[in-house]
């Protein structure tokens, strides 16, 4: 949970850090609310395109909790390093860096917690697993935006008095989150006693199935989280066009950022025990269905209230969707492969938080509703990709379903 807080810090921070002036320098010719878009996007690409190999190194070597404690420590440094980058240059290199680290991370994070599991409590675990993720991410965007409002600070340590803005407290803030992750885990986690590691020396990801549907489920299930990651994101870079149209604040802003985060704090639990015991395609497919009007909305809303309703509904969407989503492709995954495999959706979610920003970076000097257009219609598609590509896995009572691919992690 912590590393998440420390993480979602960035989300309300740098948009605004960037538009402060303190960040100068070059553009490379691009517009300023693009070139943020690509500062935040940068994360998402490299940490996206790592995961299916970093997973992979974790399934072959099954040390898992190495994985996660090296990722921690760069999440911790380069969180730091944020507080003397003064220029977009050294901002992007301080966030690709950060990308690449968390990358190590979050494979064999969710391989721990799938090969820890059962196909009677994956449901259950995941959707725990998630809430407490996001109760970090949910708490952190509405801790930065108050940082960094109440700024700056005068602290005085040995009798050296110091001065810091709001940003560079954030900035730290989020840096000792992460060391604090870093110690819970060294402390509390474990890798199983026993992981046969039997992915194959090359990596392989299939996209075609072998049955009577076109595409892997697994790959199925990656493509909706991109589509629903992407929607998740598209306020993150125009934050300064949502506070001008809803005449709000940065710590409004912060709210509405966590009112999504809250609907999944609250439903992500129940809805993973659900799944476990009434099936997860359901979930995922009303999940995506529910995403198209609340990301719709979200370009219609004139009031900040308006929009935080928009955020909730589409918490409680994504809240069917991701979790589940882990869940069945856990079901799918064969011993020792669950860091390649479930890399996969992990590796499609970072990517959508890429290439949210980035879009909406672009899309809104066509007008506000552009964005959420875009979001609109690919929630749409993700739906009808579930809907005609992925078979249930668990039957009603919680009994496995004969998918053709039984899991072998239990």
């Amino acid at each position: 949970m912590t590393d998440s807080l420390g993480n979602s810090f960035l989300i309300v921070v740098l948009p605004l850090y960037v538009k402060s002036g303190l960040v100068t320098g070059g553009t490379f010719g691009i517009a300023v609310p693009l070139m943020t878009g690509l500062i935040l996007s940068m994360f998402g690409f490299l940490n996206s395109f790592v995961q299916p190999f970093t997973g992979r190194f974790s399934d072959r070597t099954g040390r898992r909790k190495l994985f996660v404690l090296l990722g921690l420590a760069i999440l911790a440094v380069t969180n730091f390093a944020y507080s003397y980058a003064t220029s977009y240059d050294t901002m992007l290199l301080v966030r690709a860096v950060q990308g690449l680290g968390v990358a190590f991370t979050i494979p064999a994070t969710v391989a721990l917690v799938n090969e820890y599991a059962t196909t009677a409590n994956r449901g259950a675990n995941m959707g725990a697993f998630n809430t407490l993720r996001l109760l970090g991410f949910g708490v952190g965007p509405v801790v930065a935006g108050t940082v960094v409002a109440k700024g700056p600070y005068s602290l005085s340590l040995a009798g050296t008095s110091l001065q810091l803005t709001g940003f560079e407290a954030a900035f730290y803030v989020a840096s000792l989150s992460a060391v604090a992750s870093f110690l819970l885990v060294s402390l509390f986690v474990f890798d199983p006693e026993e992981v046969e590691a039997q992915a194959g020396k090359k990596l392989k990801v299939a996209v075609l199935s072998d049955d009577e549907h076109t595409l892997d489920p697994v790959f199925t299930l990656g493509l909706a989280s991109l589509f629903m990651a992407i929607g998740i994101a598209l306020i993150a870079t125009i934050e300064p066009a949502v506070n001008t149209r809803l005449h709000q604040t940065s710590v409004m802003f912060g709210v509405e950022f966590g009112a999504f985060v809250a609907a999944q704090i609250l439903t992500q639990a129940p809805i993973g025990k659900a799944t476990d015991r009434y099936g997860r395609l359901p979930f995922i497919q009303f999940g995506l269905l529910l995403l198209v009007p609340s990301i719709f909305a979200q370009g219609l809303v004139t009031t900040p209230w308006g929009m935080v309703g928009a955020r909730f509904v589409q918490g409680l969407a994504a809240s069917m969707v991701f979790a589940p989503a882990l869940a069945l492709a856990g079901d799918l995954t064969r011993k020792g492969e669950s860091g390649t495999q479930l890399s996969v959706l992990t590796m499609s979610f970072g990517l959508g938080t890429a290439i949210g920003p980035l879009a909406s970076g672009f899309l809104i000097s066509f007008g506000f509703i552009f964005p959420f257009i875009f979001g609109t219609v690919l929630a749409a598609v993700g739906a009808v990709l579930v809907f005609t590509q992925v078979e249930e896995t668990v039957r009603p009572g919680g009994r496995d379903a004969p998918t053709g691919k039984p899991a072998t992690q239990d």
